[in-house]
């Protein structure tokens, strides 16, 4: 599982790129700036939200901690923020929603079982989700090599078997926690359509024939006529598809390469962003994900044009560790950060970060 959540696909430089190229950033420190008064408040997607940032959808998070979905959305619930629950969750949608009063955003793949799809669609509609977000970039799956050296796909080597075995006995919390107490250990919103799975290579054997390369734009008039709410395209990394989705009359952007677990070797979100922004211009919300591990992430990705930003590693190694204590813990940092970035820059509101607070390349 820690592979799982740490790893990217192939060779892991478009993971690697994500961090990196947001790290390269600079910001333009201002001195003498009234900064006494600061608003982190904005709206995405529609909904208030106390900070520019939303708790990306991370599949198979219940594997992590006890009720992790559960856990995660109480904690963004209690900072304010919104959360996304994944199709490939733990805790199904009916029960994340029953945990918390604002319901989450629902995030959806393109299913080869249209029906089921459609069921997913009309279940997360009648808990109150008001926001989709289509995922996109899963014609097919990309290759992520941890995942089939240490047997989380695939033929489960001797080997790998073995190292797995020993790997549960020297965590017996885990197995109490989660492997006990997390139950039950179903595979929540498609339980039904795997019924009596219960180890992640027969889920996963399922999911992966699901995924239907055939998609095209025209389906995204399939996903209208199920959905009762903003639908937000997902995986976006091309300035032109930016245009393509707007003019198929998409609710939001989400700037995305899946954090590097698609195709390796394709630009960093924080690289790809502002040709979108360039794009698109004013015509729809953009959020982003991919690299953002601190508060100046977050302030260097709205400079570049973001009206906010998904986590997803970060909320997850959090509610690894602490469960619902840790998300919290971690969303406090990341408001920390910001304050200070925003107040170093000189700025007050989330609206100033523009360009200007940025230093280019080689002048710091």
């Amino acid at each position: 599982m820690f592979d799982y959540i740490d790893g990217g696909a192939y060779e892991e430089s478009t993971m690697r790129a994500n961090t990196d190229d947001l790290q390269s950033i600079r910001l333009r420190q201002r001195v003498l700036r009234d900064v006494s008064g600061l608003d982190l408040s904005c709206t995405l997607f529609g909904r208030s939200s106390t900070l520019p940032i939303a708790l990306a959808p991370v599949g198979l998070a219940g594997m992590f901690a006890t009720r992790a979905e559960v856990a995660a959305a109480t904690a963004a619930q209690s900072a304010g923020v919104p959360f996304t629950e994944s199709t490939v969750s733990i805790c199904g949608i009916e029960e994340v929603a029953a945990a918390v009063t604002v319901p989450p955003w629902f995030q959806l793949y393109v299913m080869r079982d249209r029906t089921y799809a459609e069921s997913l669609m009309a279940r997360a509609n009648a808990v109150g989700c008001d926001t989709l977000l289509l995922t996109v970039d899963l014609p097919v799956v990309g290759e992520r090599y941890r995942d089939t050296r240490n047997g989380m796909v695939g033929t489960i080597p001797t080997t790998a078997s073995i190292r797995r075995g020993l790997d549960l006995a020297t965590h017996p919390l885990w197995i109490r926690d989660v492997a006990i107490g997390g139950k039950p250990l179903t595979f929540g919103n498609l339980e039904a359509a795997v019924p009596g799975a219960r180890t992640p290579q027969e889920f996963k054997s399922w999911v992966d024939a699901q995924f239907d390369n055939s998609v095209t734009w025209d389906d995204l008039a399939w996903v209208r006529e199920s959905w009762n709410g903003r639908v937000v395209i997902k995986g976006v990394l091309d300035a032109e598809d930016a245009r393509i989705a707007l003019d198929h009359g998409v609710d939001g952007l989400v700037v995305s390469n899946h954090g590097g677990r698609q195709l390796d070797d394709v630009p960093s979100t924080a690289a790809a962003l502002g040709r979108i922004v360039e794009a698109v211009g004013t015509r729809t919300d953009i959020m982003v994900d991919g690299g953002v591990r601190s508060g100046l992430d977050v302030l260097k990705m709205l400079a570049l044009g973001a009206d906010g930003v998904l986590i997803g590693r970060a909320w997850a190694w959090a509610v690894a560790a602490r469960g619902r204590t840790g998300v919290e813990h971690v969303l406090r940092i990341l408001r920390s950060e910001l304050e200070v970035a925003m107040s170093l820059t000189g700025i007050t509101s989330i609206a100033a970060a523009d360009p200007a607070i940025l230093v280019a390349l080689g002048e710091g």
